[in-house]
């Protein structure tokens, strides 16, 4: 794979005035230096060290961090508690501490000023600060959870006491690094033809999701089908974070599952299922949706490239800053990586950029180009010095429609920080897929608001991820609540001609971040006319056929259709549904009510509203009188520090997040009586509920917000259903579009969502064909 060699060019303040040495303001060195585990507690010495203007009273340091750091929050009042702090002045004057969590200029969101107040200092007096100070019993300092190549303690000077904090040059900077192994992960495609090539990925991941580098492993297989090119066994040697095995086959059908033993016999992992079907067109994983240090993310693009292809085994990426970062330099190195990188029929990448605009003049976009050398045209330029090509600016989202017009190029509208207001613009001929789940969380909403509106939108995932890891994106500790999306593109070949077909045709799916096989396919007494483009706004002709797949356009006279699904998971299916634009038409499930056992579902889901403060703290308890607890199984915990916990044998407490994604718990009961209830009290909603009420079909407490509430049901004691196939007579409505799709759930927490099928009865109305 060739190698580019990336810059960081994450500063936007203003470089030094000509003429200004950096000894003027002052110099910091950090001890130690090295290499740390992520998570683990250290304790770091910064000595700032004054320049010549020395530090005036009222003047004050700053030490910055990226937005992504997920490290303790730093505090000045325990001596005892983690993450507690102190600084001292050399000549003794006093000084002022003060975090927070937002306020500075991005990227560097995270800030600790330290404030003179006395006496001023002088050239060469020395500001120590020691972050996880455990002179007073303190534990140290909270590690962020994710790797970081280069995590530095940003150091900025206002000496004149103006306000006005320059950076000061060589910024100190340590190596997060992963941790011991604490799961396996042994990853496959989900659908090739006999024959087709494919690639197995097997890694070990520390406690936070990080790819581990210290293995030292001897990994034989076992596979379910005979494998051409797959080894008896392989080495998994410390430094290694990964084994990646190319070019395997297999010639006939089947269902392929290959489990990775260790040196002593024992399973450390089991792939997800890969299905070798005769006629079936390939499916292909990806990650399209992501950034880097060189915006509001970490490390550089370079490894970004790196992870999404050797760390996650994706079939295809895409790098997406933000374009009000992206200067032209930057833009050029994007463009000579997704060249460097790109690899029919191995692995595909699109250049790309997330256009940034606020929700009031479109919201969020990604544009993705099929060559590289375009010409990138930005929300803004407002953290961009450099002003000499604003004229290449697209101030709102209908103008990037109009100037990306006649370009090679797709378009996805999606949920951030800013979210796309679809109402306001959307160009059908350009922007072929609604971003429904990324670490941001889950956004049916973005899919069905476009129902009302006549658009015909596929369904996307992605990470949209900050922490370096695209294909992969655990969402740590912080704000971030969900794990990160993927998409499986149903293509005829791994190129950038054969995935953009398929956006184009919407013939793709999208999980939270689990592979899992589904197809969805409509079937037509009579036949139908299948349109291979949107024919209020391409001149095509239809295709008259039987079946239509997910992502087809359709016209069709008929009162009902015949939806078919075969979903394969690596995990229990909880259910289906099966959705006519926002009505549930249907839930599938491989048990009925006779199937249900003693355990019992509790989940919280939804958002405070769309915007950037969506996140809702669930705070509360489930308690049980009339029966015990005898064991309970946390699902989507991925903050290790805030996971559900059984207190006592008859009450379960969390304090979790939730960002539009859910969460909760599962609860295997004993010892029920006839009379035996469930309590539920939460910051948000309270509710009691008999247990000999809760059955197949979730009890609902409203908690108001967007989607906001708890669910409870019950579930089989053990549901052996990892796959389910079966047809649903679904009924149409005689005007408009009828946007079929289907929305999977998994019991360990994933969700899967088709791009819809959308069927038109009546050609003469307003959103007809």
């Amino acid at each position: 794979m060739p190698v580019v060699e990336t810059k960081f060019m994450g500063d936007v303040w203003p470089a030094a005035e000509p003429g200004e040495d950096p000894v003027l303001y002052g110099s910091a060195r950090l001890d130690p230096t090295g290499a740390f585990e992520a998570r683990s507690l250290q304790t770091f010495r910064l000595i700032y060290t004054v320049g010549r203007f020395g530090l005036d009273d009222t003047g004050a340091i700053k030490i910055v961090h990226r937005y992504p750091n997920d490290w303790g929050r730093l505090q000045m009042t325990d001596p005892a508690a983690a993450n507690y702090i102190t600084a001292t002045a050399s000549n003794g004057t006093r000084l002022h501490l003060e975090y927070q969590n937002g306020g500075e200029q991005r990227p560097w969101y995270r800030s600790l000023t330290v404030t003179v107040r006395g006496a001023g200092l002088y050239e060469g007096d020395t500001i120590t600060i020691v972050f996880g100070d455990r002179s007073g019993g303190s534990p140290g300092l909270k590690l962020q959870t994710f790797c970081e190549s280069g995590f530095e303690f940003k150091v900025l000077a206002d000496v004149c006491a103006t306000g006005h904090f320059v950076p000061i040059p060589e910024t100190p900077s340590i190596a997060i690094v992963p941790g011991r192994p604490a799961r396996w992960k042994a990853v496959l495609p989900t659908l090739r033809r006999p024959g087709e090539t494919f690639q197995f990925g097997v890694k070990a991941e520390d406690l936070w999701g990080n790819p581990s580098d210290r293995v030292d492993e001897h990994l034989t297989f076992e596979a379910s089908l005979p494998v051409e090119g797959l080894p008896n066994a392989a080495p998994f040697e410390p430094g290694r974070r990964a084994v990646l095995l190319e070019g395997l086959k297999v010639s006939g059908e089947g269902v392929l599952t290959i489990a990775v033993k260790g040196r002593h016999g024992e399973t450390l992992a089991t792939s997800n299922p890969l299905l070798i079907r005769e006629g079936a067109v390939a499916g292909y994983w990806a990650d399209l949706h992501g950034q880097s240090g060189e915006s509001v993310g970490i490390n550089t693009a370079t490894e970004y490239f790196h992870f999404a292809r050797n760390l996650s085994f994706l079939d295809a990426t895409s790098h997406q800053a933000n374009d009000f970062q992206v200067n032209n330099a930057f833009w050029a190195l994007v463009n000579d990586l997704s060249a460097a990188y790109q690899e029919d029929h191995r692995f595909v990448t699109y250049p790309g950029y997330e256009w940034s605009g606020n929700t009031a003049v479109g919201g969020d976009r990604n544009v993705y180009f099929r060559e590289e050398g375009r010409q990138i045209h930005r929300s803004s330029h407002a953290l961009l010095p450099d002003r000499s090509d604003l004229h290449t600016d697209a101030n709102t989202a209908e103008a990037l429609f109009e100037k990306l017009r006649g370009e090679d190029c797709v378009v996805y509208a999606h949920v951030g920080g800013r979210y796309a207001d679809i109402a306001q613009a959307h160009d059908p001929r350009l922007e072929t897929a609604m971003e429904i789940h990324s670490a941001w969380g889950t956004f049916e909403w973005l899919l069905t608001d476009g129902f009302a509106l006549g658009h015909r939108s596929g369904v996307v995932c992605n990470s949209d991820g900050h922490k370096g890891r695209p294909g992969a994106s655990y969402p740590g500790a912080a704000s971030f609540g969900a794990y990160g999306g993927l998409n499986c593109f149903y293509a005829e070949e791994l190129t950038r001609d054969g995935l953009f077909e398929c956006l184009r045709r919407r013939h793709h799916y999208g999980t939270s971040g689990n592979r899992i096989h589904l197809d969805v396919r409509a079937r037509f007494a009579g036949g139908a006319d299948i349109y291979p483009r949107d024919p209020r706004f391409f001149d095509v002709a239809p295709d008259r056929a039987g079946e239509a797949m997910m992502g087809d356009i359709v016209g069709y006279g008929g009162d009902t259709l015949a939806l078919w699904v075969d979903c394969v998971a690596d995990a229990p299916i909880e259910r289906i549904d099966v959705m006519n634009g926002t009505e549930t038409v249907a839930t599938l499930r491989g048990y009925g009510a006779d199937d249900l056992g003693s355990r019992i579902r509790v989940v919280w889901q939804g958002a405070e509203y769309r915007g950037r403060g969506r996140q809702t703290n669930w705070v509360g308890h489930a308690a049980f009188s009339g029966c015990t607890v005898a064991r309970m199984e946390p699902i989507n915990a991925w903050n290790h520090e805030r996971r559900p916990t059984l207190a006592a044998p008859d009450r379960v407490t969390w304090d979790t997040l939730t960002t539009g994604n859910f969460g909760g718990v599962d609860l295997w009961l004993e010892d029920e009586r006839g009379d035996a209830r469930l309590d539920i009290e939460t910051n948000l909603v309270n509710g009691t509920l008999p247990l000999s009420e809760i059955g197949l079909e979730d009890h609902v407490l409203d908690a108001g917000g967007l989607d906001r509430a708890i669910r409870v049901f019950r579930l089989p004691g053990t549901n052996p259903h990892d796959a389910l196939e079966g047809s649903v007579t679904v009924p149409l409505r005689p005007r408009g579009d009828n946007p079929i799709w289907v929305r999977v759930t998994t019991e360990d927490g994933f969700n899967a969502w088709s791009s819809p099928i959308f069927v038109n009865r009546d050609p003469q109305s307003g959103t007809g064909l």
